[in-house]
């Protein structure tokens, strides 16, 4: 059996992965201000997803996701970085 190659390609121009941001420090604050949230309490993103390490995010990092939304066009959610 011979040796397949492993492919690489950029998993952020995958057509089914939506646009993911790392939200800087100070915006991070007044989001998490404007939503009464502490960032534990946002939906969890493993710094091992393979988005997570293509857009260089660390632990502690809020990551900001648009999705598109076939009912209200699109979409802005958040999630905080953890390391496990």
């Amino acid at each position: 059996m011979a040796k397949q190659k492993k492919q690489k390609f950029n998993i952020l121009e995958h057509e089914l992965v939506p646009k993911h941001e790392i939200v800087p420090p100070e915006e991070a604050v007044e989001i998490l201000r404007r939503l009464g949230v502490k960032p534990q309490q946002l939906p969890w993103l493993r710094v091992t997803d393979p988005v997570a390490r293509a857009i260089g995010a660390k632990p502690g990092d809020i990551v900001r996701i648009y999705r598109k939304s076939p009912t209200s066009g699109e979409i802005v959610v958040y999630r905080y970085v953890v390391g496990y």
